[in-house]
């Protein structure tokens, strides 16, 4: 059984390709990020907020992910950049950047 994951800040992911994208982890996954920037499968993580409120936006979206994605073990060989389906789920997650002066 995996562990549910809480998603507690944002990040800002820079593919290999120079391209830059939001997302939400923990330190946990921003370990993770930090070891494939290592392993060159993205080039660069940065934290951006800490601590965000757990506010119903987060919920629903850390929800979507719990339900949707395996989270890496250490021995993971590629990066996987996780979708925001059109609705309430890249809803939920344009309200969390905004309610945190992201973007």
């Amino acid at each position: 059984m995996k562990e549910y994951q809480s998603l507690d800040l944002i990040e800002q992911i820079t593919r290999n390709d120079g391209s830059k994208y939001f997302e939400l982890g923990n330190i946990f996954l921003n370990g993770r990020a930090e070891l494939a920037a290592e392993r060159n499968f993205i080039k660069e993580v940065r934290i951006l907020e800490l601590n965000i409120p757990r506010s119903t936006a987060v919920k629903t979206y850390e929800k979507y992910i719990n339900d949707h994605y395996e989270f890496p073990d250490v021995d993971f060989d590629h990066w996987e950049e996780w979708e925001k389906p059109v609705g309430k789920i890249q809803d939920a997650f344009q309200e969390i950047l905004r309610a945190n002066h992201i973007n």
